[in-house]
């Protein structure tokens, strides 16, 4: 059996899908690849110009539409704003992201890398949930494997920061987020799947855009000698969108960075803990003031 790719991606004519942080990298391929097979393709982004550059490249039906995922007040306004102009949403590709940045608060007060690469999304997907009558697939990372939650200091307010492991804690955040979502969608009796993929490797924008000039020259060298390409790295992210997959699947590479796609066995044993899935749904209910729609 020859390796998936995009190329073998089904017809998605007349079907609508949201991808956040479509202007580059997984996002722009991911966006790219179903506008090709025939989506209505909405970027979800935080700059509206980059955005429409984006969407210039590609084919189809392409709509962009503003979101900044680290200010709640953008992300009810763009959920508000779904909410009128659609029917329903197929799929949500919760992709965006920001990596190893240096401390910083979001609008709301959070710690930029769990409230962008979690919060943001936890909150989004809750507000177009009623809306969405597919999946929602959540882009993860094999740094999940460096990550801890930490259910009384998620904002890193109480322990001195440290930029690996709070990416890796809102990548673990990602994992326990679809694991929980799904047991709340099968509960409920919703044909909803939650999925979560990572990319492996990829060389993306993610990696120059660390703040630590040192960090990103080693970052960026290591991008030529051993990443993929983005349209490998997105290549997870669309089998976990068309494949026919169980919930709470999580989908990547074979050999972790590189090799056939696939459903993946790389999750740490607090990714798979269902009692602090359930104890970070709460809290995150609490901090975003979203809650499970169904």
């Amino acid at each position: 059996m020859s390796e998936w790719t995009a190329a073998d991606l089904p017809d998605y004519t007349g079907r609508t899908v949201i991808v956040t942080g479509a202007t580059s990298g997984l996002g722009l391929v991911t966006a790219r690849e179903l506008a090709r097979v025939g989506a209505r393709t909405i970027l979800a982004v935080r700059n509206v110009e980059k955005g429409e550059k984006a969407a210039a490249t590609m084919s189809g039906d392409v709509e962009v539409r503003r979101l900044d995922l680290s200010d709640l007040a953008s992300v009810r306004e763009f959920a508000a704003g779904i909410e009128t102009d659609f029917d329903t949403v197929d799929v949500l590709v919760n992709n965006a992201g920001i990596m190893a940045v240096p401390y910083a608060l979001t609008a709301d007060g959070f710690e930029s890398q769990i409230g962008t690469n979690h919060l943001g999304h936890f909150a989004l997907t809750n507000l177009l949930l009623p809306k969405i009558t597919d999946r929602v697939v959540t882009v993860s990372s094999i740094m999940h494997m460096i990550g801890w939650i930490s259910l009384s200091d998620l904002n890193w307010k109480a322990r001195p920061y440290l930029a690996w492991p709070a990416y890796g804690q809102s990548k673990l955040a990602n994992l326990l987020f679809t694991k929980e979502l799904q047991r709340r969608l099968s509960a409920a009796g919703s044909p909803v799947r939650a999925v979560a993929a990572h990319p492996g490797y990829s060389a993306t924008n993610l990696q120059g855009q660390t703040g630590h000039p040192i960090g990103t020259r080693v970052w960026l060298a290591a991008n030529r000698l051993f990443a993929t390409d983005p349209d490998f790295g997105a290549r997870q992210t669309l089998y976990a969108v068309a494949a026919d997959i169980p919930g709470d699947s999580f989908v990547g590479p074979r050999f972790g960075s590189r090799g056939p796609t696939g459903i993946t066995q790389m999750r740490t044993p607090l990714a798979r803990d269902g009692r602090t899935a359930k104890a970070l749904w709460e809290l995150s209910e609490q901090l975003t003031g979203t809650e499970f729609a169904l």
